[in-house]
């Protein structure tokens, strides 16, 4: 009796869209060291009462400003705080404001530019000339704008940025609503009788995430360039509580004295936000389906 064959399909085959994108995405060295990147700092934010070497409050003038030694690997700054101490816990100021900036403008924009996409008509052209308006102002001179009017903090420096950010993402909701609309399973959806409201979070939404998640990782690396411009302004985290921006303010002064203390701030700023660049990036190409 001749001997069945029985053909073994690849397991690849089998693979979940996301199971194919995370193996693409782990195979960009660039986009692993980016999301190593983003890990360590978030993990040395999360645990910064527990990392910390000092309180990054207490000061000490037997201490000002002194080199990095065995005992402050980073040195202390113009009141004898300990500058690794205050570097880590002006990472939760900066990360906080990235995500939370970003999670308001998504939360915000995406809504608006799927509405304005796929209703069209009026609400479509107010909506884009009010978005319009908005992205003709350069975004950094916009969020001073915004917070300067709330008034110098934190939170309102994350609110100002989230606006700032807002039409970015109704922009690029609205023009992926426009191209995935007219696909043959979003009129199937309509034909059967579906409801609007169905329709674009069933689907159309989970079809324009990739490119929100893509601009959203990116847009973090700009709203942490921002929150470290406001507080270097004044206009953000206030002194004494650390800020990777309000520590540069403070540095400004010191640069030939003690260049340490603008030295590691500044690095910890660059290193974020190469990070969240280069892992955008990464995504960008792990997501988009035609990539190997």
């Amino acid at each position: 009796m001749a001997a069945v064959t029985v053909p073994i399909e690849s397991s690849a085959a089998h693979d979940s869209p996301a199971r194919r994108a995370l193996r693409r995405l782990l195979a960009r060295r660039t986009a692993v060291f980016g999301l190593a990147v983003v890990v360590l700092m978030a993990l040395a934010a999360l645990f910064a009462p527990w990392i910390a070497p000092f309180d990054p409050l207490a000061t000490s003038w037997s201490l000002v400003r002194k080199a990095p030694n065995a005992t402050h690997w980073f040195g202390t700054d113009e009141v004898g705080r300990d500058l690794l101490s205050r570097v880590i816990w002006g990472g939760r100021a900066s990360l906080a404001a990235g995500v939370i900036s970003v999670s308001i403008a998504v939360g915000v924009g995406v809504p608006l530019g799927m509405l304005a996409g796929y209703v069209g008509g009026a609400v479509d052209a107010v909506l884009s000339r009010i978005t319009d308006a908005m992205l003709a102002i350069p975004f950094l001179i916009l969020a001073i704008a915004l917070a300067a009017f709330l008034g110098p903090s934190l939170s309102n420096a994350m609110i100002a940025i989230g606006i700032t950010a807002t039409p970015i993402f109704v922009r690029l909701a609205r023009g992926q609503v426009l191209a995935v609309r007219a696909e043959d399973y979003v009129e199937a959806a309509r034909a059967v009788g579906n409801p609007p409201a169905r329709i674009l979070l069933r689907h159309i939404l989970p079809n324009i995430l990739p490119p929100v998640i893509v601009q959203a990782t990116l847009a973090i690396a700009a709203a942490i360039i921002a929150e470290a411009s406001l507080s270097f302004l004044g206009l953000g985290q206030q002194p004494p509580a650390p800020s990777w921006g309000s520590m540069l303010n403070t540095a400004q002064r010191f640069l030939t004295q003690a260049p340490w203390m603008a030295i590691f701030p500044g690095l910890a700023i660059f290193l974020t936000v190469l990070a969240f660049n280069l892992l955008g990036d990464g995504l960008r190409d792990a997501l988009d389906p035609k990539s190997p």
